[in-house]
């Protein structure tokens, strides 16, 4: 079985539209969106992928990115992390977008989804696929695991992305920092998303001395 771009682009477009259905996304007055805006002023498109940013209000922490440039940070990430940090874990996401990681971990999930069976056989859209069908997609596709080598690209485009904003890249690092000690922190099912896409490989202390070391040979500091 194939999937062609366009089918591709229909099941992203269709999930990411039931993921803001499910979620409370924080309007333009939120100081979450104002923070997001302010940040992301100059972000308007990925190798030509055009690029929109949403805040979804949660208790729980993600950031993720879609292959249609749908960029979804939940509040309590940015309650957790420095302008900086959230920076950083912007770049890594919007890298899985222009390096096209996330095209191809999504191409992966429809393959052996349900909600693609659907379509074949009783649906002519996907606005006749049930959302539980769709959410399964989306779960599969958010927290596929990236090759060791997908992730150092990610991570060096985050990095790549911090300098190009004029921002200190070892931010990079310290979210990484971040992120080991909320690994630590027991079974908390609020950061089960966000460690299973960023607790694969290379480990976190790997990730976090090959920040440290890139900052260094560039000049910045590591405090």
């Amino acid at each position: 079985m194939t999937i062609t771009d366009e089918e591709l682009s229909e099941a992203v477009s269709s999930s990411v539209k039931v993921m803001d259905a499910s979620n409370t996304v924080c309007g333009v007055a939120s100081p979450y969106t104002r923070r997001l805006n302010k940040l992301t002023a100059n972000m308007k498109d990925a190798k030509g992928i055009r690029l929109n940013f949403k805040v979804y209000k949660t208790t729980d922490f993600n950031a993720f990115a879609c292959p249609d440039g749908s960029v979804r940070i939940y509040s309590a990430l940015m309650d957790l992390m420095t302008d900086d940090e959230l920076l950083g874990i912007i770049g890594h996401e919007i890298g899985y977008v222009s390096l096209r990681h996330s095209k191809i971990a999504w191409r992966q999930a429809l393959l052996f989804s349900a909600a693609s069976d659907a379509i074949g056989s009783v649906s002519e859209t996907w606005d006749d696929v049930s959302n539980t069908l769709i959410g399964d997609l989306c779960s599969a596709a958010l927290t596929a695991r990236h090759s060791r080598t997908q992730e150092t690209e990610a991570d060096d485009y985050g990095y790549d992305f911090l300098k190009k904003c004029s921002k200190n890249p070892w931010a990079m690092g310290k979210a990484f920092i971040k992120l080991k000690k909320m690994s630590q922190q027991g079974s908390d099912s609020r950061y089960a998303m966000l460690l299973k896409a960023f607790s694969s490989h290379p480990d976190f202390d790997e990730r976090i001395q090959r920040m440290r070391d890139r900052s260094k040979q560039d000049g910045y500091a590591t405090r």
